[in-house]
């Protein structure tokens, strides 16, 4: 007889759980990564991208410009104040009251013109005086030649009165001239500038009455370093702007050159001349500029490009997304231009500004990058500016 055996009922619980347990695991595809496993995949990611913001920071933004041909002018820019050569100051030359003031202040006179009136009584009075013995003594040589003819007087007595007569005659001259210089006339054409007198006052001899200034050419005077010797001749044109009339631009000529250079400043005198008129004023302070040379199709970058290192000039140069410095032979500088004579070529692009963060090699981002329709538009823009 078989006996049976009973299995407790804790164990089979037991066996239940292990066995869902392995059905469990079989469905989960697999065990979760280790702890170190997953800490290593982050630090890679971490570096992954660590390596993407460092290739970001690197490229540096910078604007540039093309190189191109564009007209260009060579010039000395210096500043002057205008002066009127044609100058005089009109003084009286004999003393009185005045009596009528005929110009004023600003008004435009001829030479010769009167200005203003002396009191004339007494100098008229003095040339009649004169005029009387001037007919007086014409009388007595008349007579003193009827007389010499009969021998009735001495060839001597006869010379004394000739003399005598010469003598009255120049006194009476004298006396015209004093009555003419009760009449203030003007010396030279140009503006009355300046009035001293007025009516009723009593006029000293030599006292100054006017200033008058020919406005029709003024001069301004530049002191040109010595370097320019060469480069100043005669008769080259110049442009002038004033502050007191902005935007407007006027044209001389070097009248002469001063063939001396100061020792102590070591300068030279380049006296420039324009017509008067059009605004232009003594005294008005002008920033004058000397064109001693121009091209027509100079190859030329911003100044702003330039970079001035231990006496070497230089530009930073955008080639393969890149800054490259590249030494360069400056020509004319005029304005806000450099023309370049070697080391760079035409459509070149230069750094013009974010040079400071920049060091050769360095990536750059070119933050306006230059079309051909921006260039064309720039080198007619300049071709006006250089036909003006």
């Amino acid at each position: 007889m078989k006996t049976s055996r009973t299995v407790p009922p804790s164990r089979s619980l037991a066996a239940l759980a292990l066995a869902i347990s392995l059905v469990l695991a079989g469905c989960g595809g697999g065990e979760p990564p280790a702890e170190g496993e997953a800490s290593e995949a982050k630090t890679t990611a971490q570096a992954e991208k660590g390596k993407t913001d460092e290739k970001k920071v690197e490229a540096v933004p910078v604007e540039v410009a093309a190189v191109a041909k564009r007209p260009i002018a060579a010039s000395f820019t210096g500043t002057a104040n205008l002066e009127a050569p044609g100058e005089a100051q009109v003084v009286a030359k004999t003393s009185g009251v005045l009596l009528q003031l005929l110009a004023e202040e600003g008004d435009q006179v001829k030479a010769g013109q009167v200005l203003a009136r002396i009191d004339p009584e007494r100098p008229r009075l003095e040339m009649e005086r004169a005029r009387a013995t001037v007919r007086k003594l014409e009388n007595n040589y008349r007579r003193s030649q009827e007389l010499l003819e009969s021998k009735l007087v001495s060839a001597e007595a006869s010379d004394q009165i000739r003399y005598d007569l010469e003598a009255a005659r120049a006194l009476y001259q004298l006396a015209q001239l004093e009555l003419s210089y009760t009449n203030i006339v003007a010396p030279i054409d140009g503006v009355i500038a300046a009035r001293a007198v007025k009516p009723g006052n009593l006029i000293q001899l030599n006292s100054s009455l006017f200033r008058i200034v020919d406005t029709s050419r003024l001069e301004a005077v530049l002191n040109v370093p010595e370097r320019d010797l060469a480069t100043m001749q005669e008769g080259l044109v110049v442009r002038m702007t004033a502050d007191a009339m902005p935007g407007a631009v006027f044209e001389g000529v070097i009248d002469r050159v001063s063939p001396v250079v100061d020792a102590g400043s070591g300068t030279f005198r380049v006296v420039t001349a324009f017509p008067g008129g059009e605004g232009l004023r003594p005294g008005m302070f002008g920033r004058i500029e000397v064109v001693y040379d121009q091209r027509s199709d100079a190859l030329t970058v911003p100044r702003s490009a330039l970079l001035q290192d231990a006496g070497e000039t230089a530009v930073f140069a955008v080639r393969d997304s890149k800054a490259v410095r590249v030494p360069v032979e400056i020509g004319h500088l005029s304005g806000e231009l450099a023309e370049v004579r070697k080391g760079l070529a035409e459509g070149d692009q230069v750094v013009t500004a974010g040079k400071v963060a920049l060091r050769d090699g360095a990536a750059v981002e070119v933050l306006n990058p230059p079309t051909a329709a921006s260039i064309e538009a720039a080198r007619v823009a300049d071709a006006s500016k250089a036909g003006r």
